[in-house]
């Protein structure tokens, strides 16, 4: 009999199975971090911390996530802010939106509505829509670090 890790991964490809073990890892190593906050507490946390938070810890996944197969530091980088920038950022938010519960899409709204000091360069809407991923990863790792799991699997971070 199959375990329910081995029926989620069943049919995908390594590069995914992979990913997921990082995922995991980066959680499991940070959650004694996150389980020292209540929940009260968070709620009390402004969305531009969160955002400040969930920035962090997406920048973290997306650099596990392509630190192997092994390359050059310069290639790193170009991975990593492709995916970092606000404009991938925006894109992974919008894949999100059909899976997101109506607590998470509170927690975006708040994010949204708590953007401001964009980037000259950025549209208002992008800038909004990555502090909104940003504030609901940030709130997912002090609360849920297993839906964290869930939804940045979803992103589909392409290897080159």
């Amino acid at each position: 009999m199959k375990s329910k890790e081995e029926e989620l991964l069943d049919g995908r490809d390594e590069a995914f199975k992979q990913s997921l073990s990082w995922t995991q890892a980066l959680l499991v190593t940070t959650a004694p971090l996150s389980q020292q906050i209540s929940l009260s507490q968070v709620q009390q946390i402004s969305p531009t911390a969160l955002a400040y938070l969930g920035d962090a810890i997406y920048e973290v996944y997306v650099r596990m996530f392509y630190l192997l197969p092994l390359q050059r530091p310069e290639a790193y980088h170009r991975l990593v802010v492709a995916q970092v920038r606000a404009e991938t950022q925006a894109l992974h938010l919008r894949s999100l939106i059909p899976h997101l519960r109506d607590t998470e899409l509170e927690i975006i709204r708040r994010g949204r509505n708590a953007a401001t000091g964009r980037p000259k360069r950025l549209d208002p809407e992008i800038y909004q829509q990555a502090t909104s991923l940003e504030t609901l990863i940030g709130y997912l790792y002090l609360t849920d670090s297993q839906r964290l799991t869930e939804l940045l699997q979803i992103l589909h971070l392409e290897k080159e």
